[in-house]
């Protein structure tokens, strides 16, 4: 490994930019990323969003970023089974193992199905740093697998497809596939999500929680959509879920919405568990309060959320994302740092906090401010203490 070149806009001791090396077409990453606690470890797949992915790994106790290498060598793909980009979150085993997914991720995916040049489909993947990639093999035939998790009891791997949404379950042991069905339409909510007994949530079309719930081996229904803002615009209130982060001790999974809804959901073993409303992730009085994009999300460990509000022209600054603090005790959303587009211009990543407390999320910036030719790094964020000298 190479110790990770690291740089923090105006002296900011809490946080650290951190670059990937020896990928210099490098264009973005999605929600890419994951943390490896029996490593201390986090997992990025970071893309040119066209057709070369690498896997990278940052290991927090030393400090150093490494490329392990690109996934169509690694995993031995052929020509027609390129990947645009590994847009699922990297979750991790009980062995130390991190399983993922890859996705088309560009036009040839979405205007050449079932095409001998469109896509052939995206396949489930398993890293381990002693043994390397193993390529699982395809979920279904022209079809990308958006997100996946994992059953920390069993290792039992879920994800959702796209377009079609069909929801998966694998088991890598036994080498089983299922699928249980298309849950959305038009649109597919782009991640999914589990609790700590191993069940797992989506949502179908109606924005209705959806829960396989493993002990009776079917899918529940919740009886009511996801809050939404009344008045909220069609394209803005397809929700689903883009982020989530889980207080164990409180028996508490935080969710943001699309339709940038806060939500504190109280998952019960049995059945779907109680939703509970926060509010906008934002108010800041000059933009409509569904607006904000926000695909990420993490709990520091003084048990307050920390997620960077910007992405895909939906701002609540003009040209700036913003760092927010939303403190469960009080209710209380603060603004703690503001960055021109030039510096973050959107940040994914869910759940992701290493043994030292330090927050991280995958992020790109466009450093002329127009266009899409953006750049991707890695943030590093400690709330409570300096993580540099």
């Amino acid at each position: 490994m190479c110790a990770a070149t690291a740089f923090a806009q105006k002296a900011d001791k809490n946080v650290a930019f951190i670059e990937y090396p020896d990928f210099p077409e490098a264009h973005s990453t999605w929600g890419s990323i994951g943390y490896n606690a029996a490593s201390n470890t986090v997992h990025i797949g970071v893309t040119n969003h066209a057709n070369n992915i690498g896997l990278y790994t940052f290991d927090a106790t030393a400090n150093a970023m490494k490329l392990n290498g690109f996934i169509k060598d690694l995993a031995h793909l052929l020509p027609y089974q390129w990947q645009g980009k590994i847009h699922s979150k990297i979750v991790a085993a009980p062995d130390g193992s991190i399983f993922f997914s890859t996705d088309g991720g560009e036009s040839r995916e979405e205007y050449l199905m079932e095409h001998p040049q469109g896509y052939a489909g995206g396949f489930f993947m398993k890293w381990n740093p002693k043994t390397g990639l193993q390529n699982l093999g395809i979920g279904m035939q022209y079809e990308s697998i958006k997100d996946v998790d994992i059953d920390p009891k069993t290792g039992t791997i879920y994800g959702i497809t796209y377009p079609q949404a069909h929801f998966l379950v694998y088991n890598p042991e036994k080498n089983q596939m299922r699928d249980l069905g298309r849950l959305a339409s038009s649109h597919v909510p782009r991640v999914l999500f589990t609790d700590w007994w191993g069940n797992c949530y989506y949502v179908d079309w109606r924005q209705r929680l959806v829960k396989y719930e493993k002990d009776i081996d079917s899918l529940v229904f919740a009886r009511e959509s996801l809050p939404a803002f009344a008045g909220t615009p069609g394209s803005k209130i397809i929700t689903g879920v883009t982020a989530y982060a889980k207080d164990e001790a409180k028996g508490i999974i935080y969710l943001i919405t699309y339709g940038a809804k806060l939500i504190a959901f109280h998952p019960e073993k049995n059945g779907i568990g109680k939703v509970e409303d926060l509010g906008g992730v934002i108010e800041t009085g000059k933009a409509n309060a569904w607006g904000p994009y926000v695909p990420n999300l993490n709990i520091g460990k003084n048990g307050k959320l920390y997620y960077i509000i910007g992405g895909h022209g939906n701002y609540v600054l003009k040209d700036k994302t913003v760092l927010v603090e939303y403190d469960p005790a009080t209710r209380k959303k603060t603004i703690l740092r503001e960055y021109p587009i030039t510096e973050i211009t959107e940040a994914t990543g869910c759940d992701i906090r290493d043994k030292d407390g330090n927050l991280y999320f995958a992020a790109r910036r466009n450093p002329s401010g127009v266009g899409d030719s953006t750049r991707p790094f890695m943030i590093q964020f400690n709330p409570e203490k300096e993580i540099r000298k």
